[in-house]
């Protein structure tokens, strides 16, 4: 059951008349060689540390270790179930993505447990999305738990074909993969076949194209939670167009290669250096004491 390539994870959904999430589960099963029991319960626990890490800094937030970060996702949560009622332009979906994806970078921040989907650096956004998707459609555990299944696939077909490091492709290899995640996720979740989810992944990787990795004093703090609030819109955005059925010209293993043949070409500066982008800026040397 196992697959190099999203060509092959397609052909494999055709022949055997499932969708992604069943082709990645039997291979974590082949693969690993443990039961479907287990497997599920690893998923499981993963998907309770991503609700945990999302929703305790909205009810309880916390400076980070670096002081960059703290608060921010309750003042965008309070924000739309206060003042901004009616005047949220995200709308509830999107709202509560970017404020659970920006909380999961304060939990990561503050040493908290965290699942690295990806990596720590784009920890929200896969738990951003699919946790507002929950509780807008009201999805069961076991729902979710496959869209996990999912999300793991189009993670493996990229660190495999490529990386998910931001030292070595940017922040498009992490940014853009949890999103490109996120996005196939949630068309499957919504229904749709293999090859509209794996056109979603194709879509943010195109859109987050170029993505620098450029953390502030070198910390997976700033402007890292602002890329995981971003990174929902862009994954939530492609899934709308996958469902819609419009055409992705660029298939995913195409655009894969093309992100990592970007992301070698992107100067060392701008790959978690440190050293150039917004860890440059005046402002950014300030706050985190010329360091």
């Amino acid at each position: 059951m196992d697959f190099k390539n999203a060509k092959e994870l397609l052909a494999l959904c055709e022949e055997r008349k499932l969708c992604i999430s069943d082709v990645m589960r039997r291979r974590e099963i082949e693969e690993g060689e443990i039961t479907g029991e287990t497997c599920d319960a690893r998923m499981k626990k993963a998907y309770e540390i991503m609700r945990e890490s999302a929703r305790v800094p909205i009810k309880k937030p916390g400076r980070s270790m670096g002081g960059l970060l703290g608060g921010e996702a309750k003042m965008l949560s309070d924000w739309q179930q206060g003042d901004g009622q009616g005047k949220s332009l995200c709308g509830p979906v999107l709202g509560r993505a970017v404020a659970y994806a920006m909380a999961v970078l304060e939990t990561n921040a503050s040493m908290g447990l965290i699942v690295a989907a990806p990596t720590a650096g784009a920890s929200g956004i896969v738990p951003g999305v699919l946790l507002a998707l929950e509780e807008q459609f009201h999805f069961t555990e076991a729902e979710m738990i496959q869209a996990l299944y999912n999300a793991g696939a189009v993670g493996y077909l990229a660190m495999r074909n490529a990386t998910v490091a931001g030292a070595v492709g940017g922040c498009q290899a992490e940014v853009g993969v949890a999103s490109a995640m996120a996005a196939s996720a949630a068309v499957e979740l919504l229904g749709s076949s293999p090859k509209a989810c794996l056109d979603a992944a194709s879509t943010v990787l195109m859109n987050l194209l170029g993505l620098v990795c450029d953390p502030v004093g070198g910390l997976v703090e700033y402007p890292c939670q602002n890329r995981n609030a971003a990174g929902v819109a862009v994954a939530l955005t492609s899934a709308e167009m996958a469902l819609a059925g419009v055409p992705q010209l660029i298939p995913l293993d195409e655009m894969i290669a093309v992100m990592y043949n970007v992301g070698r070409r992107i100067p060392a500066e701008l790959r978690e250096t440190a050293l150039g982008g917004c860890a440059a800026a005046p402002s950014a040397c300030e706050a985190c004491g010329k360091c």
